[in-house]
């Protein structure tokens, strides 16, 4: 899935390629695209004709067209595999293309939606005063806002019985971050995901949020991390952060700082990649 780095990338592709302009016309070409807008094809479609797209906007991994002078805004699901790419009007349509919108002016390009997979998809919903889709108003401010709460959020981890890992994957708590920017500021900071929340004092809980920030802007200024070709910015190009992680995906490979091998659990679905010797698990509780 689409972490802050990698959806922060293809909304600054669509602030440069897509924003001010007036929109033509859509066309929905699997259903399934647009399943979240029950109104359905031509609803969806009907409702874009002729508005103006503002600033493209983002919190967290949620990005959104705003719909000048509608109060509504088109939000991307990219899901496993969706795609938003900026492509010339002429350009052969890809295999998977889901959704195409075409603009009102003379630059010869249109807005693609692209899923292989079909878990993702494009909605329209109202907004609210501060911008937000309605459909977001229990999502928290990412670590990257220059209005994120640090004192608030060290005080949320305090009091909840829960672990490091899990409380940064809680979007409601801090949005953005997955599961391999968990990983690699876990890693960055020596911290074990299994930790407790209530034992993080305040300077490891802001040593821990740097992490975040350096690894996030990190992958930001190389595009973002790509495994595979389903995530590319809107001109189709992969990011490069992958080759710079320090834990995720890295099991039997020595650890970057002390040399021990790296290793892999299990964990809710997923997988935890930490280093033995540097993040050591906490003693259990007796």
């Amino acid at each position: 899935m689409p972490e802050l780095p990698e959806v922060e990338v293809v909304r600054r592709g669509l602030e440069r390629w897509v924003g001010g302009r007036t929109i033509a016309g859509a066309e929905v070409l699997h259903p399934r695209a647009i399943r979240r807008h029950l109104a359905g094809a031509e609803d969806f479609t009907g409702r874009l004709r002729g508005v103006r797209v503002g600033a493209p906007l983002r919190r967290g991994k949620y990005l959104w067209l705003p719909l000048e002078g509608t109060g509504q805004c088109v939000l991307a699901h990219l899901g496993m595999s969706g795609q938003l790419l900026v492509q010339p009007q002429d350009a052969p349509d890809e295999k998977h293309l889901r959704v195409r919108v075409r603009f009102a002016d003379t630059e010869g390009t249109e807005l693609r939606f692209v899923d292989q997979r079909t878990f993702g998809g494009l909605s329209l919903h109202a907004t609210t005063e501060d911008g937000l889709p309605d459909v977001m108003a229990h999502i928290a401010r990412d670590p990257l806002d220059p209005a994120f709460d640090e004192a608030a959020f060290h005080t949320a981890l305090r009091r909840r019985r829960s672990t490091l890992k899990r409380a940064l994957l809680d979007q409601s708590l801090i949005s953005g971050v997955g599961n391999i920017y968990a990983d690699e500021a876990l890693w960055r900071s020596r911290l074990h995901y299994d930790r407790p929340t209530a034992t993080l004092t305040r300077p490891r809980t802001a040593e821990l949020l740097g992490n975040v920030r350096d690894v996030m802007n990190a992958a930001l200024a190389v595009g973002g991390t790509s495994f595979d070709s389903l995530y590319v910015n809107v001109n189709g190009e992969s990011g490069y952060f992958e080759r710079s992680l320090d834990a995720y995906g890295r099991e039997g490979l020595p650890c970057r700082r002390c040399a021990a091998p790296m290793r892999r659990s299990p964990w809710m679905n997923r997988s935890s990649y930490f280093c033995p010797r540097c993040q050591r698990p906490p003693r259990p509780v007796r």
